[in-house]
């Protein structure tokens, strides 16, 4: 099956949608015509990380005319944020254009209907990690589920616009160093799109990793079909970890940890207790909730991941105070943090339950949903994946190395450096999103593409996938199994270079095995897994020292991380050697402020 279009957008995330709707906007706007093919691997609403993610008070990140320090500067304060948060190793203007375009990002939303919570018409704002200024807006837990619901629904008057859903894109179609569209996957039958320009908005590659909290099938097929392109991927070392509940995929950050609950282990036992932690430190990782090295609440996930390295389970319980802990004993700065944020005043909290259903009831009644009563029940945590920082190198309009390739959203790489303010991502995918739209429109008006040629290549990609399956290779669960096993153990919050070579080789392994025949869509996701493995392990050798989520150890036994060096003020760039099928890595200078 043969598909024609001018604009091809891989993914139906919130970059996604936002591009697609951008690129027919600026038709409209122009008085021309556009027509646009939108993929996504399963059912448009019901797959892919905006569509499904939960935290207990989901942030959108903007700078609005009522955001402290006010004043119409007052997003050079978000983009110093941004930058310097970032660890100085993302590209400053990037931060800038995310800075300068979020309040219309924001406003844009809520034309559309999102519920974002307000009091007398101004929308209330609040302080994550890595901000000064209170600039997170919310509707509640489901912040991103709601933006989606509110793209789609825009989606749906734009009648330039065709949805493919149950599509699985496979490569990119690349003919003398320009994107002449994609091939792929839907219902076992092969398909050939021909695009004038490809948006690729495919989300990040949580499934490298068993503990994540993404939704199934995150494969990084957007970085590993770029990196097969010819397109450069950066800052793959830089993953955002938090501790998460496995069961629910739910971060639990912000009010869950301000309540103070207990750490325990299988063995009831508060094992936080070995480590020069405190219950101050609880309270703090509410608002510095992903691992950073910059932060002394690092100590708790490493914590935490050892215990689970070890083969037991952690959990936090509610019912009870951590041992020697009085809510009266919190600091006097923490404790008047509590106090802003009560919601529903009982003078009720001699318990973390309690404390919890004072300033966030709305979690509370979540887990009851879904059948977690915290009354009477722990919940399992674990430190899990949750968001790449790094990704498909993009400029200022989202160009890629290729020619009529763009990407947007966590796709994308070099907006964000080691670590990035809480609600950045939902703001990236809007504002990017917006000019990946527009971009890839200018862009496909003015060209045009070979289709012989095109089909040609696309005919010779799918020819080349039969080489990668034999009767007697590896079955498809266990190389999953065994790439989960070293990343999750290796590449996650404890790194050290051993430890990253066992890794790595690992990797290698299952580069030269065939597999046993299985649908090529499956294939393909484990030989794009593997690819974005490849690009994190080996970024992470390069970077020798600690910065951001990225901890790296002299030995496995240490307490401490590595510090910060600052001759790592670079970013790591990746591109695919095809002669060796190797991926190389090396380090490139940031776009830096100006004076």
């Amino acid at each position: 099956m043969i598909y024609k279009t001018d604009i091809l957008v891989i993914g139906g995330g919130g970059a996604g949608l936002r591009a697609a709707i951008a690129a027919c906007e600026k038709a409209y706007e122009t008085g021309n015509k556009v027509k646009v093919l939108l993929t996504v691997k399963g059912k448009l609403g019901s797959c892919g990380t905006t569509a499904l993610a939960y935290s207990d008070r989901m942030a959108f990140h903007a700078t609005l005319p009522t955001t402290e320090p006010k004043g119409e500067d007052n997003w050079k304060y978000h983009a110093k944020d941004i930058y310097e948060i970032g660890g100085c190793v993302s590209d400053y203007d990037l931060a800038e254009i995310l800075a300068k375009n979020s309040a219309d990002a924001f406003f844009y939303l809520d034309s559309l209907g999102v519920p974002f919570v307000k009091e007398s018409g101004v929308p209330i704002q609040f302080v994550t990690d890595g901000s000064i200024y209170a600039r997170a807006c919310f509707t509640g837990p489901d912040t991103a589920v709601q933006i989606e619901k509110a793209l789609i629904r825009k989606l749906g008057e734009m009648k330039d616009v065709e949805v493919l859903e149950d599509v699985m894109i496979a490569d990119l179609i690349i003919v003398n160093n320009r994107v002449c569209g994609a091939i792929g996957f839907r219902r076992n039958q092969n398909i050939i799109i021909l695009a004038k320009a490809v948006i690729l908005a495919t989300g990040g590659a949580g499934s490298i990793y068993k503990s994540n909290v993404f939704p199934p099938r995150m494969t990084g097929d957007g970085y590993a079909m770029a990196l097969r392109a010819g397109a450069l991927l950066v800052n793959m070392e830089f993953i955002q970890i938090g501790l998460s509940s496995p069961n629910t995929k739910l971060a639990c950050s912000g009010s869950i940890m301000r309540c103070v609950p207990r750490f325990v282990n299988e063995k009831g036992e508060e094992f936080l207790l070995n480590y020069p932690l405190t219950y101050n430190d609880v309270f703090e990782k509410g608002a510095t909730w992903p691992i950073s090295y910059e932060h002394k609440t690092c100590l708790i996930d490493i914590a935490v991941f050892r215990e689970i390295a070890r083969g037991g389970k952690v959990f936090l319980d509610f019912t009870q105070n951590p041992k020697g802990f009085e809510f009266e004993q919190l600091r006097e700065d923490l404790k008047q943090r509590y106090y802003s944020e009560i919601k529903n005043l009982t003078n009720k909290r001699s318990t973390p339950y309690e404390r919890l259903c004072e300033i966030n009831p709305q979690t509370v009644e979540w887990f009851l949903k879904r059948g977690i009563d915290l009354r009477n029940q722990m919940i399992e945590i674990a430190p899990s994946i949750q968001h790449f920082q790094g990704g498909v190198k993009i400029r200022e309009k989202t160009n890629t190395a290729i020619s009529g390739l763009y990407a947007c959203g966590e796709c994308a790489g070099g907006q964000h450096g080691a670590n990035r303010p809480g609600g950045n991502a939902l703001l990236d995918t809007q504002v990017f999103g917006k000019i990946a739209g527009e971009s890839s429109f200018e862009f496909a008006s003015n060209t045009s593409i070979d289709e012989e040629s095109a089909i040609s290549e696309a005919n010779r990609l799918f020819e080349s996938y039969k080489s990668y399956i034999a009767e007697d290779g590896i079955d498809l669960e266990n190389a999953i199994s065994e790439l989960n096993r070293v990343m999750d153990l290796y590449a996650s919050v404890v790194r050290y270079q051993d430890g990253l070579q066992k890794a790595l080789m690992k990797i290698e392994e299952l580069k030269t095995r065939k597999i046993k025949p299985v649908e090529y869509e499956y294939l393909l996701e484990l030989k794009n897994m593997l690819l974005c493995a490849e690009a994190v392990v080996k970024s992470c050798i390069l970077r020798d020292e600690s910065r951001g989520p990225h901890l790296m150890f002299e030995n496995l036994s240490d307490l401490w991380p590595k510090p910060r060096n600052e001759k790592y003020n670079v970013y790591h760039v990746c591109r695919l050697n095809k002669e060796i099928n190797q991926i190389e890595v090396f380090p490139m200078q940031p776009v830096k402020p100006t004076v």
